[in-house]
């Protein structure tokens, strides 16, 4: 019993040793193990005396809190752990450089056989293949030549089913767009016919106009016609030409009662004079601001002999050493105005199309019809070369020639050879002229020459020489 008792006695006395220290660590570390006096913390509330209280600790707002969580973490909300970020140097610049991305290997190439390659030859025209059959495609083409013939048949044939269409406006889609909505409202003071195409060409001027840049209303430009049989030609600017313009569409102003661009002028002041004198009184070359003066002038001109009515196409507008009738006049100022345009779209390098066919028939109808007025006045000038054949009274028929003009806004005008006041007869036909619309209208301007004016000629060759020659005298600076 003694050794019994020794033992047992013993064994109370550790007991009792680990009760202290226990105790004795609990009093000294009462917040690091969440202990409050009288026992630990759980998760139930206070344990007894001995129980490990919860190494989470209590739980604030950033989550749980306790010797456990490492220095740093992140809470991404209730009831998730924390996010440890990572190490320092994972994230720096550790001044090694960057591993070369490897590429990715390129897809083997197809081998495709002669029939198979050559069915794909449609659908590589219309860029239909997938880049490896394009490829193995242009690889064959390289080396079969048949199949590099039906390949380049196929790409023009493409090319037909999609032309290219121009940027620039068709000339004649004002004149439909207006004949569409005066179609559904008729003006209450409608244009005169014989204006329409001064209307049109000086509104299509004035887009190009509004094209260019400033500097290149500087661009040089040259006035070309023709002087008895020489050509002439006169250097000016992209703004000099409006400025040209604004002194010949004087003429009209000054017939309609208008003021004078260059205020008092000669009466009998020719188009180039009334030119020279406008240039010389100004004391810096004309610039951009040309534009508003002649666009507001043209204007207007249209205003006017519109409120006038079709009955002053009558009224006479001097040139200096003839006159035209105002409805003449203003397809003439139409005329010069496409001239010039085309002259400073050259300049500008700006492509630029002819006048629509209604208008453009009117011009050549007007030249036309001061052929015979330009014969004569070659010939007492002593510039033809031939004198006439035969005296002819006014208003009976004489030799004629036909002049046929082809293409947009042609048709036929019987011309008499022996005088302005003869009638031209088919029977008295000696001569037959053949020339392109706008190829005509060049001539009488006086940018081609009469022996450069591809022209179909049968017939008398002196005859066709002066007509080609008066055609070429209408023209003026």
């Amino acid at each position: 019993m003694s050794g019994a008792a020794d033992r047992f006695e013993a064994f109370d006395e550790r007991n009792r040793d680990r009760d202290r220290d226990r105790d004795k660590d609990r009093d000294e570390k009462p917040e690091e193990e969440g202990g409050v006096e009288g026992g630990a913390v759980g998760p139930s509330g206070p344990g007894e005396p001995g129980r490990q209280g919860d190494l989470r600790g209590p739980v604030g707002p950033g989550g749980p809190q306790g010797p456990d969580r490492p220095e740093g973490a992140q809470d991404d909300g209730p009831g998730r752990p924390p996010r440890i970020p990572l190490p320092r140097s994972s994230v720096e610049d550790t001044g090694l450089p960057l591993p070369t991305p490897v590429p990715a290997p390129a897809p083997a190439p197809l081998v495709l056989d002669h029939r198979v390659l050559k069915s794909l030859l449609g659908a590589w025209a219309l860029a239909a293949c997938s880049a490896q059959e394009t490829a193995a495609v242009e690889e064959h083409l390289g080396d079969c030549g048949s199949c590099a013939d039906e390949a380049l048949r196929l790409r023009e044939a493409v090319g037909l089913l999609h032309p290219p269409e121009s940027l620039d406006l068709d000339p004649a889609l004002r004149t439909r767009v207006l004949e569409g909505c005066l179609g559904r409202r008729p003006p209450r003071i409608p244009v005169p016919d014989w204006a329409a195409p001064y209307d049109a060409e000086t509104a299509r001027l004035d887009a190009l106009l509004q094209d260019i840049a400033d500097a290149e209303w500087h661009a040089p430009v040259r006035l070309r016609w023709f002087e008895g049989n020489e050509p002439a030609s006169r250097r000016t600017t992209v703004a000099g030409v409006i400025a040209h313009l604004i002194t010949v569409d004087g003429l009209v102003a000054v017939a309609l009662g208008l003021e004078d661009p260059l205020g008092k002028t000669p009466q009998k002041a020719t188009p180039a004079a009334r030119t020279e004198a406008y240039w010389g009184a100004s004391h810096f070359p004309p610039t951009r601001s040309m534009r508003g003066p002649w666009r507001e002038q043209s204007h207007h001109l249209v205003r006017t002999v519109s409120f006038a009515g079709g009955g002053s196409g009558r009224l006479p507008v001097p040139y200096g050493a003839f006159e035209l009738p105002l409805r003449d006049s203003m397809l003439d100022r139409a005329f010069e105005c496409w001239v010039h345009a085309g002259d400073i779209a050259e300049a500008v390098d700006y492509p630029y199309d002819p006048p629509a066919p209604r208008h453009l028939h009117g011009m050549i109808d007007l030249a036309a019809r001061m052929l015979p007025a330009s014969l004569a006045e070659r010939r007492r000038a002593g510039l033809s070369a031939a004198a006439p054949r035969h005296l002819v009274a006014a208003g009976a028929p004489g030799r004629s020639l036909r002049l046929e003009i082809e293409g947009s806004g042609g048709g036929e005008w019987l011309i008499p050879l022996d005088s302005p006041g003869a009638v031209a007869s088919a029977e008295h036909e000696v001569a037959h002229v053949a020339l392109d619309g706008v190829e005509f209208c060049r001539l009488a301007a006086g940018h081609v020459s009469p022996e450069e004016a591809a022209a179909g000629q049968d017939g008398d060759r002196e005859a066709i020489r002066d007509v080609l020659f008066a055609a070429a005298s209408l023209s003026r600076m």
